[in-house]
Protein backbone atom coordinates (compact mmCIF):
# COMPACT_ATOMS: atom_id res chain seq x y z
CA UNK A 1 0.00 0.00 0.00
CA UNK A 2 3.03 2.46 -0.20
CA UNK A 3 3.15 2.70 -3.85
CA UNK A 4 5.56 2.41 -6.05
CA UNK A 5 6.54 1.15 -9.78
CA UNK A 6 4.21 3.13 -11.27
CA UNK A 7 1.26 2.64 -9.19
CA UNK A 8 0.15 5.14 -6.79
CA UNK A 9 -0.39 3.91 -3.10
CA UNK A 10 -3.65 1.88 -2.51
CA UNK A 11 -4.23 1.36 -5.96
CA UNK A 12 -5.80 -1.67 -7.77
CA UNK A 13 -3.67 -3.55 -10.77
CA UNK A 14 -5.77 -5.56 -13.31
CA UNK A 15 -6.37 -8.19 -11.35
CA UNK A 16 -9.43 -6.45 -9.40
CA UNK A 17 -10.43 -3.91 -12.95
CA UNK A 18 -11.26 -7.36 -14.76
CA UNK A 19 -12.77 -9.19 -11.67
CA UNK A 20 -15.30 -5.64 -11.31
CA UNK A 21 -15.81 -5.70 -14.76
CA UNK A 22 -16.88 -9.87 -14.63
CA UNK A 23 -19.12 -8.31 -11.51
CA UNK A 24 -20.65 -5.73 -13.38
CA UNK A 25 -21.62 -8.10 -15.93
CA UNK A 26 -23.15 -10.75 -13.77
CA UNK A 27 -25.20 -8.28 -11.94
CA UNK A 28 -26.47 -6.55 -15.21
CA UNK A 29 -27.23 -9.56 -17.48
CA UNK A 30 -28.72 -11.38 -14.41
CA UNK A 31 -25.98 -14.30 -14.74
CA UNK A 32 -23.08 -15.95 -16.87
CA UNK A 33 -23.20 -14.05 -20.32
CA UNK A 34 -19.84 -15.08 -21.84
CA UNK A 35 -19.94 -12.60 -24.98
CA UNK A 36 -20.52 -9.65 -22.79
CA UNK A 37 -17.68 -9.94 -20.82
CA UNK A 38 -15.51 -11.23 -23.08
CA UNK A 39 -16.66 -7.52 -24.88
CA UNK A 40 -15.95 -5.83 -21.14
CA UNK A 41 -12.48 -7.15 -21.54
CA UNK A 42 -12.14 -6.27 -24.89
CA UNK A 43 -13.17 -2.42 -23.98
CA UNK A 44 -10.63 -2.30 -21.03
CA UNK A 45 -8.05 -3.60 -23.15
CA UNK A 46 -8.56 -1.18 -25.95
CA UNK A 47 -8.99 1.46 -22.90
CA UNK A 48 -5.30 1.20 -22.44
CA UNK A 49 -4.85 0.10 -18.38
CA UNK A 50 -1.56 0.50 -17.03
CA UNK A 51 -0.90 -3.41 -16.77
CA UNK A 52 -2.24 -6.23 -18.77
CA UNK A 53 -1.10 -9.82 -18.81
CA UNK A 54 0.36 -10.89 -22.32
CA UNK A 55 -1.78 -13.71 -22.84
CA UNK A 56 -4.65 -11.87 -22.00
CA UNK A 57 -3.96 -8.99 -24.00
CA UNK A 58 -3.11 -11.30 -27.14
CA UNK A 59 -6.36 -13.27 -26.44
CA UNK A 60 -8.40 -10.16 -26.42
CA UNK A 61 -6.68 -8.19 -29.56
CA UNK A 62 -6.34 -11.58 -32.12
CA UNK A 63 -9.59 -10.62 -33.91
CA UNK A 64 -11.22 -14.01 -33.13
CA UNK A 65 -14.77 -14.01 -31.52
CA UNK A 66 -14.86 -14.34 -28.05
CA UNK A 67 -16.12 -18.27 -28.13
CA UNK A 68 -12.58 -19.00 -30.09
CA UNK A 69 -10.21 -16.59 -29.26
CA UNK A 70 -8.52 -18.09 -26.55
CA UNK A 71 -8.49 -21.87 -28.31
CA UNK A 72 -6.51 -20.18 -31.28
CA UNK A 73 -3.85 -18.58 -29.03
CA UNK A 74 -3.51 -21.79 -26.75
CA UNK A 75 -3.02 -23.96 -30.22
CA UNK A 76 0.21 -22.01 -31.28
CA UNK A 77 1.38 -21.35 -27.87
CA UNK A 78 2.29 -24.21 -25.59
CA UNK A 79 2.43 -21.71 -22.02
CA UNK A 80 -0.98 -20.80 -22.05
CA UNK A 81 -1.59 -21.85 -18.35
CA UNK A 82 -1.13 -18.57 -16.67
CA UNK A 83 -3.00 -17.20 -13.74
CA UNK A 84 -4.81 -14.73 -15.35
CA UNK A 85 -7.85 -16.29 -15.12
CA UNK A 86 -7.30 -17.09 -11.69
CA UNK A 87 -6.55 -13.60 -10.29
CA UNK A 88 -10.01 -12.26 -11.62
CA UNK A 89 -12.18 -14.86 -10.39
CA UNK A 90 -13.37 -13.86 -6.54
CA UNK A 91 -16.60 -11.87 -7.51
CA UNK A 92 -17.77 -15.02 -9.83
CA UNK A 93 -17.02 -17.28 -6.91
CA UNK A 94 -19.07 -15.48 -4.62
CA UNK A 95 -22.40 -15.47 -7.31
CA UNK A 96 -22.74 -19.31 -8.02
CA UNK A 97 -21.40 -20.34 -4.67
CA UNK A 98 -25.07 -21.23 -3.65
CA UNK A 99 -25.35 -22.97 -6.68
CA UNK A 100 -23.49 -25.96 -5.42
CA UNK A 101 -20.13 -27.71 -6.36
CA UNK A 102 -20.86 -28.37 -9.75
CA UNK A 103 -22.68 -25.07 -10.70
CA UNK A 104 -19.64 -23.36 -9.26
CA UNK A 105 -16.51 -25.23 -10.95
CA UNK A 106 -18.64 -25.39 -14.42
CA UNK A 107 -18.87 -21.70 -14.32
CA UNK A 108 -14.89 -21.05 -13.27
CA UNK A 109 -14.02 -23.20 -16.09
CA UNK A 110 -16.00 -21.37 -18.39
CA UNK A 111 -15.04 -17.96 -17.54
CA UNK A 112 -11.42 -19.04 -17.11
CA UNK A 113 -11.98 -20.19 -21.18
CA UNK A 114 -12.44 -16.45 -22.09
CA UNK A 115 -8.88 -15.98 -22.26
CA UNK A 116 -7.12 -18.88 -21.50
CA UNK A 117 -7.14 -22.19 -23.02
CA UNK A 118 -5.01 -23.85 -21.35
CA UNK A 119 -7.71 -26.56 -19.50
CA UNK A 120 -5.37 -26.12 -16.40
CA UNK A 121 -6.28 -22.95 -15.73
CA UNK A 122 -9.90 -23.79 -16.12
CA UNK A 123 -9.19 -26.53 -13.14
CA UNK A 124 -7.56 -24.18 -10.66
CA UNK A 125 -9.91 -21.57 -10.89
CA UNK A 126 -12.76 -24.25 -10.46
CA UNK A 127 -10.94 -25.39 -7.22
CA UNK A 128 -10.96 -21.49 -6.47
CA UNK A 129 -14.39 -21.22 -6.74
CA UNK A 130 -15.17 -24.23 -4.58
CA UNK A 131 -12.87 -23.74 -1.88
CA UNK A 132 -14.58 -20.18 -1.79
CA UNK A 133 -18.14 -21.63 -1.66
CA UNK A 134 -17.03 -23.69 1.20
CA UNK A 135 -15.38 -20.88 3.06
CA UNK A 136 -18.91 -18.93 2.64
CA UNK A 137 -20.68 -21.56 4.30
CA UNK A 138 -18.43 -21.08 7.08
CA UNK A 139 -16.45 -24.04 6.87
CA UNK A 140 -12.90 -24.46 6.60
CA UNK A 141 -11.57 -24.40 2.59
CA UNK A 142 -8.40 -26.02 4.22
CA UNK A 143 -10.52 -29.08 5.44
CA UNK A 144 -12.18 -29.64 1.99
CA UNK A 145 -9.03 -29.48 -0.34
CA UNK A 146 -9.03 -33.32 -0.60
CA UNK A 147 -12.85 -33.68 -1.46
CA UNK A 148 -12.25 -30.74 -4.05
CA UNK A 149 -9.58 -32.62 -6.13
CA UNK A 150 -11.90 -35.15 -6.72
CA UNK A 151 -14.09 -33.03 -8.90
CA UNK A 152 -11.07 -31.78 -11.12
CA UNK A 153 -10.01 -33.10 -14.63
CA UNK A 154 -7.61 -36.79 -14.06
CA UNK A 155 -5.10 -34.97 -16.10
CA UNK A 156 -4.74 -32.19 -14.44
CA UNK A 157 -5.17 -33.25 -10.63
CA UNK A 158 -1.53 -34.35 -10.15
CA UNK A 159 -0.08 -31.30 -10.35
CA UNK A 160 -2.49 -30.04 -8.32
CA UNK A 161 -2.25 -32.46 -5.40
CA UNK A 162 1.47 -31.90 -5.75
CA UNK A 163 1.03 -27.63 -4.79
CA UNK A 164 -1.94 -27.74 -2.40
CA UNK A 165 -0.05 -30.74 -0.27
CA UNK A 166 0.22 -29.84 3.32
CA UNK A 167 3.62 -30.20 3.11
CA UNK A 168 4.29 -27.87 -0.11
CA UNK A 169 6.10 -25.06 0.08
CA UNK A 170 6.54 -22.09 -2.55
CA UNK A 171 10.29 -22.70 -2.66
CA UNK A 172 9.30 -26.15 -4.19
CA UNK A 173 7.76 -24.86 -7.60
CA UNK A 174 9.11 -26.08 -10.93
CA UNK A 175 7.42 -23.04 -12.42
CA UNK A 176 7.38 -18.90 -11.66
CA UNK A 177 4.26 -18.59 -9.91
CA UNK A 178 2.73 -16.77 -12.90
CA UNK A 179 1.73 -19.97 -13.78
CA UNK A 180 -1.61 -20.97 -12.70
CA UNK A 181 -0.96 -24.00 -9.97
CA UNK A 182 2.24 -22.54 -8.24
CA UNK A 183 0.42 -19.65 -8.07
CA UNK A 184 -2.91 -21.17 -6.43
CA UNK A 185 -0.60 -23.18 -4.51
CA UNK A 186 1.04 -20.07 -2.98
CA UNK A 187 -2.16 -18.71 -1.74
CA UNK A 188 -3.35 -21.87 -0.56
CA UNK A 189 0.57 -21.91 1.51
CA UNK A 190 -0.30 -18.26 2.64
CA UNK A 191 -3.84 -19.02 4.09
CA UNK A 192 -2.11 -22.51 5.62
CA UNK A 193 0.66 -20.59 7.66
CA UNK A 194 -0.76 -17.91 9.23
CA UNK A 195 -3.54 -16.80 11.47
CA UNK A 196 -5.04 -13.74 9.72
CA UNK A 197 -5.83 -11.92 6.85
CA UNK A 198 -2.92 -9.28 7.13
CA UNK A 199 -0.46 -11.92 7.98
CA UNK A 200 -1.70 -14.07 5.17
CA UNK A 201 -1.33 -10.81 2.68
CA UNK A 202 2.59 -10.46 3.76
CA UNK A 203 2.87 -14.05 3.43
CA UNK A 204 2.12 -14.53 -0.17
CA UNK A 205 3.75 -10.87 -1.32
CA UNK A 206 7.01 -11.78 0.59
CA UNK A 207 7.16 -14.41 -1.57
CA UNK A 208 7.96 -12.07 -4.92
CA UNK A 209 7.37 -12.65 -8.54
CA UNK A 210 3.92 -11.91 -9.47
CA UNK A 211 3.19 -10.49 -6.25
CA UNK A 212 -0.62 -8.84 -7.36
CA UNK A 213 -2.23 -11.82 -8.63
CA UNK A 214 -0.71 -14.17 -5.35
CA UNK A 215 -1.89 -11.67 -2.93
CA UNK A 216 -5.22 -11.11 -5.65
CA UNK A 217 -5.75 -15.07 -5.05
CA UNK A 218 -4.04 -15.18 -1.11
CA UNK A 219 -6.80 -12.25 -0.62
CA UNK A 220 -10.00 -13.55 -2.57
CA UNK A 221 -9.62 -16.81 0.31
CA UNK A 222 -8.28 -15.23 3.21
CA UNK A 223 -11.27 -12.39 3.11
CA UNK A 224 -13.88 -14.67 3.07
CA UNK A 225 -12.06 -17.12 5.77
CA UNK A 226 -11.62 -13.72 8.16
CA UNK A 227 -14.18 -11.58 7.24
CA UNK A 228 -14.00 -7.94 5.93
CA UNK A 229 -13.32 -6.70 9.40
CA UNK A 230 -10.01 -8.71 9.27
CA UNK A 231 -8.88 -6.33 6.59
CA UNK A 232 -6.44 -3.45 8.32
CA UNK A 233 -8.56 0.03 7.51
CA UNK A 234 -4.78 1.97 7.17
CA UNK A 235 -5.30 -0.39 3.46
CA UNK A 236 -8.97 -0.16 3.75
CA UNK A 237 -9.26 3.43 3.53
CA UNK A 238 -6.25 3.27 0.38
CA UNK A 239 -7.95 1.30 -2.22
CA UNK A 240 -9.29 2.67 -5.03
CA UNK A 241 -9.46 1.16 -8.53
CA UNK A 242 -9.64 3.02 -11.71
CA UNK A 243 -12.16 1.40 -14.39
CA UNK A 244 -10.97 1.55 -17.79
CA UNK A 245 -13.46 0.42 -20.81
CA UNK A 246 -16.72 0.88 -19.72
CA UNK A 247 -17.54 3.41 -17.24
CA UNK A 248 -13.71 5.05 -16.88
CA UNK A 249 -14.82 6.53 -12.92
CA UNK A 250 -12.86 5.01 -10.13
CA UNK A 251 -14.29 2.90 -7.26
CA UNK A 252 -13.75 3.81 -3.90
CA UNK A 253 -14.24 1.21 -0.77
CA UNK A 254 -17.67 2.26 -0.42
CA UNK A 255 -18.43 1.00 -4.32
CA UNK A 256 -16.57 -1.84 -4.12
CA UNK A 257 -18.81 -3.34 -0.63
CA UNK A 258 -22.05 -2.00 -2.15
CA UNK A 259 -20.98 -4.53 -5.52
CA UNK A 260 -20.22 -6.92 -2.96
CA UNK A 261 -23.78 -6.57 -1.18
CA UNK A 262 -25.40 -6.59 -4.69
CA UNK A 263 -23.43 -9.61 -5.96
CA UNK A 264 -24.89 -11.76 -2.92
CA UNK A 265 -28.02 -10.55 -2.91
CA UNK A 266 -28.48 -11.07 -6.74
CA UNK A 267 -27.03 -14.63 -6.59
CA UNK A 268 -29.17 -15.24 -3.47
CA UNK A 269 -31.93 -14.19 -5.40
CA UNK A 270 -31.75 -15.92 -9.04
CA UNK A 271 -34.23 -17.89 -10.04
CA UNK A 272 -32.81 -19.44 -13.13
CA UNK A 273 -29.53 -20.63 -12.16
CA UNK A 274 -28.60 -23.45 -15.04
CA UNK A 275 -29.77 -20.50 -17.73
CA UNK A 276 -26.78 -19.26 -19.42
CA UNK A 277 -27.22 -15.66 -21.28
CA UNK A 278 -25.20 -16.49 -24.41
CA UNK A 279 -28.00 -19.39 -25.08
CA UNK A 280 -30.79 -16.89 -25.13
Amino acid sequence: MCGGGGWDPGEATDDTQMAVHIAHSLLDRGGLDLPDIFARFQRWAAADPKDIGLQTENVLTNGHPWDRAATEHARINPHAAGNGSLMRATPAAVYFAHQGRSATMTAARRISALTHGDPAAGEGTAIFHELIRVALQDSDPLDALADTLTAVDPIQRERYETVLAVDWHPADATEFNGAVWPCLGSAVWALRTTRGFADALRAAIDLGGDTDTVAAVTGGLAGVVYGFNAIPTRWTDRVHLPLPGDSNRTLRLIDLVDLTDRLTHSASTTQHPQRHKELD
